[in-house]
């Protein structure tokens, strides 16, 4: 049966959406969690593995200092306050890609908690709330064959790769976040985005959510305006910022149509659809006393000295909201300016454009024009569009040097992206390098002239702005590819006019 799904507009005036966010990070640790197995991404499955990830009888797991501090400075980051004492837990429930049957995590002493992020979401400052910051191990990972989704169901067999098991994963619980009304779905983007900048500013992880070192499990509920909130849905998994906004989205529409209707809404875990983005229904959702939580026999306490805590937030780096606004200052750019910049995702490709020799002006014009474009019209991230900083701050340095124009440069860019090599290598390829010689101009300026004697009376009568036609026409026989100065003078000299 399909359900009719109402305007986001009457969504919103409606009803209030209430939204939190939990998000696992993949630490960038050499060893794992609890123990001495690589982390390396992409290895052949399962050769990343030992008895003590593999949970085999006898195997005790000892704790990955490397991954407590970098815990530790995430916290920081987002303004917790670090416990003094807190302890690991175990956390029980069957999947078959974990592989002791119980996951090692923290359950009601967690490492930080009582923090916060400020984002911004039309020029307009919104404070997230973070519940808590704790460490666990990450589990393994489910191959699906057979099946037209990927998925369990109609897959003819299953596959598991145990190399991930084990990895120390950072899981970053927010507060519920009321009072956001239409704009819920930018506020979780915004929030997703400036933690992964957070995260990246520290070094701690690559959060490369293509590759599941960042992923996001998005709640979701509606209440009538003035009553208790709504019964939520988690959204597992959500492996892209634009994916984020859109499952926030899907689910304020899908709620209230059953709302509408006068359904309930069901307390449950639910699967995102890149391709339709939908979201159908998971599992129900568990509650803490389902998983048995108890404390780790195996693992002591963790005790963190306050004097260590304080030399790690000492040294602390600069913060990606300070780092921005020392940009922007540089940069020259107005409030609305940088929000277009940060709203594109394009602040570090504009920065690292720029050290690579880049003006700021000139690297804003290729990352928020031509490349926004195609990233908006193939649904990728900007990041992923094709293009390096280097190769761009190399195809602007072709036109500064005069040897493309804006429209060269675009159809070189094209091959950029497409992946045919560096802007002088298709510049070359495709010969398209601008013509700027007078000597091999001159004769395309004369069949102009001669081929429009009507309008070359005009120039010598003295309408010179009439020469643009003639211009136009050497550019056509050129390919576009003459220097456009250049040609128009070469007309006015011809045709013994001043310029």
């Amino acid at each position: 049966m399909t359900t009719t799904l109402p305007a986001y507009d009457e969504v919103v005036a409606r009803y209030e959406p209430v939204i939190g966010l939990e998000t696992h990070v993949e630490l960038g640790t050499n060893t794992k969690m609890f123990c001495g197995c690589p982390t390396d991404f992409g290895g052949e499955p399962n050769t990343r593995v030992c008895p003590v990830c593999l949970g085999l009888p006898g195997s005790l797991p000892v704790a990955n200092k490397a991954a407590i501090e970098a815990t530790i400075r995430i916290g920081l980051a987002l303004n917790c306050s670090i416990a003094t004492w807190c302890r690991f837990a175990r956390k029980n429930y069957f999947y078959p890609d974990m592989p002791k049957n119980f996951q090692i995590s923290q359950y009601d002493e967690p490492l930080c908690v009582d923090g916060y992020l400020d984002v911004e979401v039309n020029g307009e400052t919104v404070r997230i709330g973070i519940e808590r910051v704790h460490l666990e191990e990450d589990t393994g990972k489910t191959l699906h064959v057979g099946g037209a989704t990927g998925r369990i169901h109609g897959a003819t067999e299953s596959l598991v790769d145990y190399n991930r098991a084990g990895i120390p994963l950072v899981e970053i619980v927010t507060k519920p976040i009321p009072g956001t009304a239409a704009l819920a779905p930018e506020v979780a983007r915004a929030y997703v985005t400036e933690l992964r900048d957070v995260i990246r500013s520290l070094g701690v992880s690559d959060v490369r959510m293509e590759e599941g070192s960042l992923r996001c499990d998005v709640n979701t509920s509606l209440n009538l305006p003035g009553q208790e909130w709504g019964t939520r849905t988690e959204t597992k998994n959500v492996n892209s910022l634009r994916s984020v906004e859109r499952a926030v989205r899907s689910e304020m529409l899908r709620q209230a149509a059953v709302l509408d209707a006068g359904g309930r809404i069901t307390q449950e875990t639910r699967h995102f659809h890149e391709d339709t983005g939908d979201t159908t229904p998971g599992r129900s959702k568990e509650t803490a006393t389902d998983y048995r939580y108890f404390p780790e026999p195996d693992l002591v306490p963790l005790a963190p000295d306050p004097a260590w805590v304080a030399e790690l937030k000492a040294a602390l780096p600069e913060l990606p909201r300070l780092h921005r606004r020392r940009l922007q200052q540089a940069w020259g750019l107005s409030d609305a300016d940088m929000q277009s910049v940060l709203n594109a995702g394009a602040v570090e490709l504009i920065e690292a454009t720029v050290a690579a020799g880049a003006t700021p002006a000139a690297a804003r014009k290729w990352w928020l024009g031509e490349l926004s474009r195609r990233a908006n019209e193939s649904g990728v991230e900007l990041a992923d569009i094709g293009a390096t900083p280097a190769q761009v701050a190399e195809l602007q340095g072709l036109v500064d040097a005069g040897k493309l124009n804006d429209k060269l440069a675009r159809t070189v860019l094209e091959g950029v992206v497409a992946g045919e090599g560096s802007p002088t290598e298709i510049m070359t390829n495709r010969r398209l390098e601008v013509v700027s010689d007078t000597g091999a101009l001159t004769a395309a300026v004369d069949e102009a002239i001669a081929a429009n004697p009507a309008i070359a009376d005009k120039v010598r009568s003295g309408k010179v702005a009439a020469a643009g036609a003639l211009v136009g026409a050497v550019m056509k026989t050129t390919r576009g590819q003459a220097d456009a100065q250049t040609v128009r003078t070469l007309i006015l000299e011809r045709l013994g006019v001043s310029a």
